[in-house]
């Protein structure tokens, strides 16, 4: 467990990540691209050097200039979150796109449109 500090387990150290990510894109970056963005999951590898993180936005017609203002800061959030979690290494970030919730409008639509097809 090398370069973690006060953290005694891995979803417990996923949940501080993904927390420190979502207030560094409020407080920290002036592009107001990342104001709609939000983190919703975290995934470490086994060894903690990489974080598969899962970001979803508000407004899905800005998911392509939402993913480029990620992909802008992505290396000083990275030096950010050193200094913020005490921490040695900090993973280094994969992120994508989380459609769960399109995926569930899509199914509650097909379900409804199944429902009115039966009536």
């Amino acid at each position: 467990m090398s370069g973690r500090s006060k953290v005694s387990s891995k979803p417990k150290y996923e949940e501080l990540v993904r927390n420190a990510i979502n207030t560094a894109l409020r407080r920290d970056f002036s592009d107001t691209r990342l104001t709609f963005v939000t983190v919703t999951r975290v995934e470490l590898s086994d060894d903690y050097a990489n974080a598969k993180v899962w970001w979803d936005t508000f407004d899905s017609q800005k998911r392509g200039d939402c993913a480029e203002a990620i992909a802008a800061i992505k290396g000083r959030l990275r030096t950010l979150l050193a200094s913020r979690l005490e921490v040695r290494h900090v993973p280094d970030f994969h992120f994508v796109y989380d459609s769960q919730f399109e995926d569930e409008q899509k199914i509650a639509n097909l379900l409804k449109a199944e429902g009115e097809d039966k009536k």
